[in-house]
């Protein structure tokens, strides 16, 4: 769904009719797209009598019809230049053109190497609210600063946390907790100290390694414990961390420390949770956690070979 921001002088007579007509903001106009940030104010029949006195005020036009033009054909992502277009018009992105075998696929004409220049000064004048308007994003850019914004929108959905099969569902933080504790059946704890117990039935093998995630609910944040046991070499490791339910920057605002041990003696760590963000496997190869070499970790369960054994415990925190 696309809104076009519109630009216009209002006209000065002094009437009170002058005084409430609209003068509409020329910040979105196609000299200056990349340096102008548009936003959006919402309007009721009040609002608009009061902004009617202000020397700029915003206004959006519904327009669906600029989204089938903008829009790929092949790949449905929004076209930048250079927009390729064939002999009858018809438009695609310049990635797509190789996939089609340089035949439009509407009229099948070969498209050549002519560019839509009608087209690319079109999105040059737009100003487009996020994709994820309707998760909460009230921002709007101009066409080309679009994507990059919602690269890094804090709106943007969420990815399934749960590292034992590659799920597919996204959504926001309360969707998902709904996700992990019905779908796969994820335990969801109170409190910021935890204790918990890992047995594996056959530490020698590396075959069929295992994981476990807990969750935790203080602060008023949510946060995942990964405990995991994976090949390293020849022999498994096994290693556990902790994620942070929301974004990078709030997940530096707590701490956490894990400790493992037996016989006598015992390993801690200390570090920041990671955003889910990231994806646990990109933790887990850089080492951010908790991790035990196996020879240690049968030492920790007694030392029989027979059966692994580990407890460990920990705290999340609030950094000041």
């Amino acid at each position: 769904m696309t809104y076009l921001k519109l630009g216009k002088k209002q006209a000065n007579t002094g009437s009170s009719s002058a005084i409430k007509s609209k003068k509409l903001d020329e910040s979105c106009s196609p000299s200056a797209p990349s340096e102008s940030i548009c936003t959006s104010e919402a309007s009721g029949e009040a609002s608009l009598e009061s902004n009617a006195m202000h020397a700029k005020m915003n206004i959006l036009v519904h327009n669906d019809s600029i989204d089938d033009l903008l829009e790929c054909p092949i790949c449905s992502n929004s076209m930048f230049p250079p927009i390729q277009q064939c002999p009858s018009g018809h438009t695609l992105c310049s990635a797509c053109k190789s996939r089609v075998n340089n035949k439009c696929p509407i009229c099948r004409k070969d498209i050549g190497n002519i560019r839509c220049l009608a087209l690319e000064k079109l999105a040059v004048s737009l100003c487009l609210p996020c994709t994820y308007h309707q998760l909460g994003c009230e921002q709007m850019f101009p066409y080309y600063s679009k994507v990059v914004h919602e690269s890094q929108c804090s709106y943007r959905p969420y990815s399934c946390p749960h590292p034992g099969q590659n799920c597919l569902f996204t959504g926001g933080i309360s969707s998902l907790l709904s996700h992990l504790r019905d779908s796969h059946e994820v335990d969801l704890q109170n409190g910021c100290t935890f204790n918990h117990r890992y047995v594996k039935q056959d530490p020698c093998s590396v075959e069929n390694v295992t994981w476990t995630l807990t969750l935790f609910s203080c602060f008023g944040q949510y946060f995942c414990l990964h405990f995991e046991a994976f090949p390293l070499g020849s022999q498994p490791v096994y290693m556990a961390f902790l994620r942070f339910l929301g974004d990078e920057e709030e997940a530096r605002k707590f701490g956490y420390c894990l400790e493992v041990g037996g016989n006598g003696r015992k390993m801690t760590y200390q570090g920041v949770p990671r955003s889910i963000r990231t994806h646990h496997k990109t933790v887990r190869d850089s080492y951010d956690g908790l991790i035990v070499q196996r020879s240690l970790a049968l030492y920790f369960s007694g030392g029989d070979q027979k059966e692994l054994k580990l407890r460990v415990t920990g705290r999340i925190w609030k950094e000041i």
